[in-house]
């Protein structure tokens, strides 16, 4: 059975696929010759993930499972939240977004945050499903590690002494937001 995942994202479509590679061929949009960015106007998580896998399930007669994650900082009010991708203003540019939000947290005490992933799976004749999955972590003063991508450098799970850019990717996936929205899509897809 083939699935698509909405993204252009290489390191999204690596931790999924090792999630359903047993199940699942999972394709992502390069796969399919979507080359266009999707476009998220959503104010949600749950609307983005939604606009994305209705947008491939209707253009191209799959079914699809698109995930919007934002990362949850409590001292800045939840931002970056829902504009986590483009914090600093371009698309993807984790760098920038990493120097922006730790710039604005230089004076802050309170470093707890939250990643939080939705995943929306849309399939022919059938209504939407919706998956979530969270970590709660703090906000490290610096960068530390090389893996992983986003914000992963300055972010610390809770219970763990380095970021999941120190992790490897099955440690990670154990632990991360997203890990535990695709382990409940993995256990919704083998009941079907």
């Amino acid at each position: 059975m083939k699935i698509v995942f909405a993204t252009h994202n290489a390191n999204k479509l690596k931790e999924v696929r090792a999630h359903l590679s047993d199940r699942l061929e999972v394709l992502g949009l390069d796969d399919i010759d979507c080359h266009e960015e999707i476009p998220e106007t959503g104010s949600t998580l749950e609307e983005n993930a939604l606009i994305k896998a209705n947008y491939v399930a209707e253009k191209y007669q799959l079914d699809c499972f698109a995930d919007d994650t934002g990362l949850m900082v409590d001292a800045l009010n939840g931002a970056p939240g829902v504009y986590s991708a483009r914090y600093a203003g371009e698309h993807g540019d984790s760098e920038a977004n990493m120097t922006k939000l730790l710039r604005e947290m230089e004076q802050a005490e309170n470093r707890t945050a939250r990643f939080m992933t939705v995943i929306a799976l849309v399939r022919k004749g059938e209504d939407p499903v919706l998956f979530n999955g969270s970590v709660e972590g703090q906000i490290i003063r610096q960068r530390t590690g090389e893996g992983g991508f986003g914000y992963d450098p300055i972010f610390r799970p809770d219970g763990y002494e380095i970021t999941f850019a120190e992790m490897d990717l099955s440690e990670k996936n154990k632990i991360s937001h997203r890990g535990r929205a695709v382990a409940k899509l993995v256990s919704f897809l083998s009941q079907v």
